[in-house]
């Protein structure tokens, strides 16, 4: 008798399988998603395989559903984190809905437990500066150097930063084309310390990246930068910098975006430069600025800690 090799996956297993890549191949070339959201997608969903093993996604209904989150919230998972799962499973069973035949989705209509709204987390101007103004020497050094001048002059995303492409740049002009959330393109400003290190790990980027490779960014094999080393690389160098708080890209974006708001006061364009397709995403830091105001009122004005007489 002839033996299998590797797992043997159940009816119900591959299926999941199935529909499962399925709604990858969807998510990537109807959608137009990054592979970094169908990454994201595809591990929420498998929260959901592992919840469900037993029961055929076509019999999961509402009940279903709320047990797996109830699950979920008392192992930990916060409100935003759940609002995430849920809003990929709705996705999910969309998708079966209109390719498979499936006659109901056991997301719609549901909730997420609601979680206290955490602020962004941004680094002072002090920080920031510190967090940029590295002392590179070598072609690795440079390009970390550009990387997160770039963060902090434009206020990109991980995946924008990674899947940019040289001619995406215009040194000349001081601009950056990007292309962000929902395949929308952009034009962001560059400020001239990030054009100044740009074009010094331009001078050098052939030292890192292979001869066919189109990546602004590249890794030590001469590859794509992975939005893994970029992140593996900032907390490196916040360590070294002597930044105590936990520093990764989207920092630097808050930053970008706190310290912009701060000098300007101009809600519409951090939200243009930002990519935000609502202003009401944006308005987050006009509770960040609020903040700095208050910190500022309280260190300098005379009666801020003062006690009114009784």
């Amino acid at each position: 008798m002839s033996r299998v090799k590797g797992p043997v996956l159940s009816l119900a297993e591959g299926s999941n399988q199935l529909y499962l890549n399925g709604f990858m191949a969807w998510l990537r070339n109807e959608k137009r998603y990054s592979e970094l959201t169908a990454t994201s997608y595809a591990r929420d969903l498998r929260h959901l395989f592992e919840l469900s093993v037993g029961t055929p996604l076509s019999d999961l209904k509402a009940h279903h559903i709320r047990r797996y989150i109830a699950q979920l919230h008392s192992s930990g998972l916060g409100g935003r984190s759940l609002s995430r799962l849920l809003s990929a499973w709705r996705s999910f069973f969309n998708y079966l809905l209109r390719d498979y035949g499936f006659d109901n989705n056991p997301c719609v209509g549901l909730r997420a437990p609601k979680s206290a709204k955490a602020l962004p987390q941004a680094l002072s101007p002090d920080q920031a500066i510190r967090m940029v103004d590295l002392p590179a020497d070598t072609p690795a050094e440079l390009r970390d150097k550009a990387m997160f001048e770039l963060f902090y002059s434009s206020g990109l995303r991980l995946a924008e930063l990674v899947n940019l492409n040289p001619e995406q740049l215009e040194l000349n002009t001081g601009e950056v084309r990007v292309t962000g959330k929902g395949n929308r393109t952009r034009i962001v400003p560059l400020g001239g310390f990030a054009i100044d290190a740009l074009q010094a790990w331009l001078a050098v980027r052939a030292q890192l990246a292979s001869a066919d490779e189109a990546a602004l960014f590249v890794g030590q094999r001469g590859a794509r930068i992975s939005p893994r080393v970029v992140q593996l690389r900032m907390k490196q160098w916040g360590i070294r910098q002597g930044i105590t708080s936990n520093v990764h890209p989207h920092v630097l974006r808050h930053s970008f975006a706190t310290h912009v708001l701060q000098s300007s006061g101009d809600l519409r364009a951090v939200q243009e430069m930002l990519g935000h397709a609502s202003i009401s995403t944006t308005q987050v830091y006009t509770h960040l600025d609020f903040q700095y105001l208050s910190k500022i009122y309280d260190a300098a004005h005379p009666r801020a800690k003062r006690k009114p007489p009784t």
